[in-house]
């Protein structure tokens, strides 16, 4: 069985790459986009406007809830979620810095 070398890799690293893998999915990608969209908390709707089932989006709101990219109440069988604007600054700031300073190093090669 292969062994997790997460650990050997700085958080900043790990942060990356866990938000990179929380958007990896077209499926969370249109989620998104469609909380932002409405600019409030979407409860039920987000099932209505894509082609999945109940269960698949429910799979898919608690992978963005766990890699903190939306928030989300559950009241009963209902439940409401909005994106968490905070978490978005935070990666776009590790994004811009990782890819600045990734540009600014340009090698000639291939």
């Amino acid at each position: 069985m292969a062994q997790n070398k997460k650990e050997e890799f700085s958080k900043k690293e790990n942060e990356l790459a866990d938000f990179a893998n929380a958007i990896s999915h077209p499926a969370r990608v249109a989620i998104l986009k469609e909380i932002a969209k409405r600019e409030t908390c979407i409860c039920g709707e987000i099932v209505e406007v894509l082609p999945l089932a109940q269960s698949t989006v429910s799979q898919h709101l608690k992978e963005l809830l766990k890699a903190e990219l939306i928030k989300g109440k559950v009241d009963g069988t209902s439940s409401c979620y909005c994106i968490n604007y905070e978490t978005f600054e935070r990666f776009e700031k590790t994004f811009n810095k990782f890819f600045t300073k990734t540009n600014s190093q340009k090698p000639n090669c291939c």
